[in-house]
C-alpha cells in the first residue's frame, strides 16, 4: 500500500524531512499563507500535518500535532496514519521532495566531493534526485534515522 500524500507546514519542517526519508511524498509549505496551504491540501488531496489549530480546522482530515518533540510528532502521525512507513527508503529527496533514482557512478572527472566514492565503487548504492540533483547513499545518518523511526514506532525513546 502506498503511503499517504502529506503536506507539512513550516512548524514541522524537521518532521517533513524524516517523512521524506521514510519514502513519504511530503510537500513542505515553507513561507506559504494558511489559505495556500488549505487550498493545496484540498486540491492535491494531501493530509495536512501541522501544529496550528486554526489551520488544522481549515483542512479536512488534518493531523494536528500538540508536541514540539520530533518523536512525539512522528508517533502522532503514525497513530493517525497506521500505514506510515517506518524504514528508510531511498524514494524521496529530503531537500525538495523530488523522486530519487538509482545512479550509476559517474566518471572520475565528474565526481563531486562529499560522496564516499571508494564505497560506491565497491557496490554502495547511489541515488540522485531527479529534480535538484542531490545525491544520497546509505551512511551513518541513514542508520541513525532508521533506528529512531523503528524505536519511535515501537513506543520507545530511540
Amino acid at each position: 500500500m502506498a503511503s499517504p500524500r502529506l503536506l507539512a507546514d513550516e512548524m514541522v519542517g524537521r518532521l517533513a524531512r524524516y517523512l521524506r526519508m521514510l519514502g513519504c511524498d511530503t510537500v513542505y509549505a515553507r513561507g506559504w499563507s494558511d489559505e495556500a496551504i488549505a487550498r493545496c491540501a484540498a486540491t492535491e488531496q494531501r493530509v495536512l500535518v501541522t501544529r496550528d489549530r486554526a489551520l488544522a480546522r481549515r483542512a479536512a482530515g488534518s493531523v494536528l500535532l500538540t508536541s514540539p518533540r520530533l518523536e512525539d510528532q512522528f508517533r502522532a502521525v503514525r497513530a493517525a496514519l497506521p500505514d506510515l512507513p517506518t524504514d528508510v527508503r531511498f524514494d524521496r529527496c529530503t531537500r525538495c521532495n523530488g523522486t530519487l533514482h538509482r545512479e550509476d557512478p559517474p566518471a572520475a572527472a565528474e565526481r563531486a566531493e562529499g560522496v564516499p566514492w571508494d564505497r560506491v565503487d565497491r557496490g554502495l548504492p547511489l541515488y540522485r534526485c531527479g529534480e535538484c540533483g542531490h545525491r544520497y547513499w546509505e551512511g551513518t545518518h541513514t542508520k541513525e534515522v532508521r533506528h529512531r523511526a523503528r524505536e519511535w514506532a515501537a513506543g520507545r525513546e530511540g
